[in-house]
């Protein structure tokens, strides 16, 4: 984890970047000028992972896909290194109930937001 962490930084110091990941707005970018924690209800997000593995051809069913992603954020958020957890100054998207579009949107917007803000500092 920390090899990747340090990886990651390199990637960002030679240019803007966007960057999507458990860890990135508390661990690898915690001065990101702009930090969207995205999160969806459990059980819409099961229902999209199992959409996407049934698609694939995997043999799954909807209660292993819920432990699955259940277990991972148990695991992910308890870990001693670089835990997942919401920075405190980010902005959540909660895209439960929106279209990639909406999401987008949202995205675009809150960048917009802190590009005109940076160039008011």
């Amino acid at each position: 984890r920390v090899a990747m962490v340090t990886q990651q930084q390199k990637l960002g110091s030679r240019r803007n970047i966007i960057m999507d990941g458990r860890d990135i707005g508390t661990t690898v970018f915690p001065d990101a000028d702009l930090k969207i924690f995205m999160t969806a209800d459990p059980k819409v997000r099961a229902a999209r992972r199992y959409l996407e593995l049934t698609e694939k051809g995997e043999d799954v069913t909807l209660e292993e896909v819920v432990e699955n992603l259940a277990t991972r954020d148990r695991i992910d958020s308890t870990r001693a290194e670089s835990p997942l957890r919401q920075a405190e100054d980010a902005i959540v998207l909660d895209n439960s109930n929106l279209t990639p579009e909406q999401q987008l949107r949202f995205v675009e917007e809150e960048y917009l937001k802190a590009k005109v803000l940076k160039s008011q500092s």
